[in-house]
């Protein structure tokens, strides 16, 4: 993996950090994943480490978890 992923769930918090993120390292490294409108992507989250939303995957694999907008769990419901 090259790029980071940005995994939300289309939440306001969520929102507003994917554009701060995009801002900081550019819309070329880093794949934006709201798993709020594609859950097919949660099981992918979660075995990457994700515990909540927004979280950023970084190329070397490191969670870095972002504020909290909701937790794995909630998306899933």
């Amino acid at each position: 993996m090259s790029t980071s992923i940005f995994y939300h769930a289309g939440c306001p918090v969520c929102v507003s950090a994917e554009h701060d993120i995009v801002n900081l390292i550019g819309s070329d490294n880093v794949e934006i994943v709201n798993i709020g409108e594609d859950k097919t992507r949660i099981a992918e989250a979660e075995k990457a480490g994700v515990k909540s939303v927004p979280a950023l995957l970084t190329p070397t694999k490191n969670v870095l978890h972002l504020n909290f907008g909701a937790s794995i769990e909630d998306v899933k419901a």
